[in-house]
């Protein structure tokens, strides 16, 4: 079976992009690999990845997936710090879905600190 390509956005096959990350194999080395992963997360719908990655301060009891929704694209819009030198950082982006079939897109201006050495969503600015 062949591979599928990741629905984080970048040119690279889901097991070895934002797969690796899911399975626990390996840690987001910046805020917006994070936030990729967290998006590719929603698309295979992973609520253990999306939880956590949640800043425990922030994080709800539940991702509240929606089985009705498909995420099907991403684009990052900005970026500030989030690099492997920093402790905070912020994404910009668009996330395209569909929702029963029609399409949508929501925008964010997202939150990333280091929790315990790690990449962590604090939550929308």
């Amino acid at each position: 079976m062949p591979a599928r390509t990741c629905p984080c956005g970048l040119p690279a096959d889901y097991p070895d992009c934002c797969g690796r990350f899911h399975r626990g194999e390996a840690a987001a080395a910046t805020a917006e690999q994070l936030m990729r992963s967290r998006f590719a997360a929603f698309g295979v719908r992973d609520e253990g990845y999306l939880l956590r990655t949640w800043h425990p301060t922030t994080r709800p009891a539940r991702a509240g997936l929606d089985k009705r929704v498909t995420w099907v694209r991403l684009e990052v819009l900005e970026s500030t710090g989030g690099s492997v030198v920093h402790t905070e950082g912020t994404v910009r982006f668009r996330a395209h879905y569909l929702d029963r079939g029609r399409p949508g897109e929501m925008e964010e201006h997202s939150r990333f600190v280091r929790h315990e050495g790690r990449w962590v969503y604090l939550g929308a600015l």
